[in-house]
């Protein structure tokens, strides 16, 4: 019979994936500051590189903060971890950082815009103190290394 240690090493690796206001509208919001992709095309290529890992993702978009902090509570004993792009509530979301905080799941914050490189209100960032690290400024590409960032904490600590 194997250890209870080794079937959890092979159970699949939950993910959440978060994202906040007008993040619906990547790819003709901005185009300059946040890139040219769309959430869809970038949802799809972090799902196929989860699938690569054997990992599963569920996504998650809204433009009210409450929804988010539901979806936060609501995965409670299902993810294993979160990637959020918190988008503008990064810079004013008491309640979700206290729901980030309160799910107590290895949570890592993404940008596509450097946020200490632009206007000073930005450079603060609720969500920081209270997950694993931040990754700001490499366009859609901070997705997948949010992602990789965050599969890498699972594997580490079932290991």
């Amino acid at each position: 019979m194997p250890s209870r240690r080794s079937t959890k090493v092979a159970e699949a690796k939950r993910l959440l994936i978060l994202n906040g206001p007008n993040l619906n509208l990547l790819g003709r919001r901005e185009p300059d500051q946040y890139g040219r992709q769309t959430l869809k095309e970038i949802e799809d290529q972090l799902r196929s590189y989860a699938a690569s890992r054997g990992a599963e993702i569920r996504f998650v978009q809204s433009n009210h903060e409450g929804a988010l902090i539901d979806a936060i509570q609501s995965t409670i004993g299902w993810a294993d971890a979160i990637v959020v792009n918190p988008a503008a509530l990064t810079h004013t979301s008491v309640g979700l950082r206290d729901a980030i905080l309160a799910a107590n799941i290895p949570t890592v914050e993404v940008h596509l815009s450097n946020i200490y490189r632009r206007e000073e209100f930005r450079h603060q960032s609720l969500i920081a103190d209270v997950a694993i690290g931040q990754i700001t400024g490499f366009g859609a590409f901070s997705y997948l290394l949010g992602v990789q960032a965050a599969l890498h904490l699972v594997e580490k600590g079932r290991s």
